[in-house]
């Protein structure tokens, strides 16, 4: 069974930086394509970035263009988002996720959640 989990969130100042992290298990990674979603109080949950099985190919959300980087390591069954310029909307939970197509329509496995919280 796949398992997702996420971890790197946190509490960081406006401007500032985080990266996350999702490690998978239970699973071929190379064989799925990865994404970041989030979800704020009171909203639905949105699409941030996406990634390819070989992570040749990548998409974002405009709200994260430029700010946001999605990367992954396949030898440690690992994708990442490093997020700068934190901005307070940033403010969160980051879910990663596992499609098997890349670009994604569905995605067939999610991760619990890990929460991001930027002050202005």
């Amino acid at each position: 069974q796949v398992q997702l989990v996420e971890s790197g969130g946190g509490f960081v100042q406006a401007g500032g930086s985080l990266r996350l992290s999702c490690a998978a298990s239970g699973c071929t990674f190379t064989h799925y394509a990865m994404g970041w979603f989030r979800q704020a109080p009171g909203k639905e949950r949105d699409f941030v970035a996406a990634i390819s099985r070989s992570g040749g190919n990548t998409q974002y959300a405009d709200s994260v263009k430029g700010r946001f980087t999605i990367s992954r390591d396949n030898a440690k069954n690992t994708v990442y988002l490093q997020m700068n310029s934190l901005k307070p909307e940033d403010t969160a939970v980051y879910y990663c996720a596992a499609a098997y197509y890349y670009p994604p329509k569905t995605y067939e496995y999610w991760g619990q959640g890990t929460q991001v919280t930027v002050s202005s």
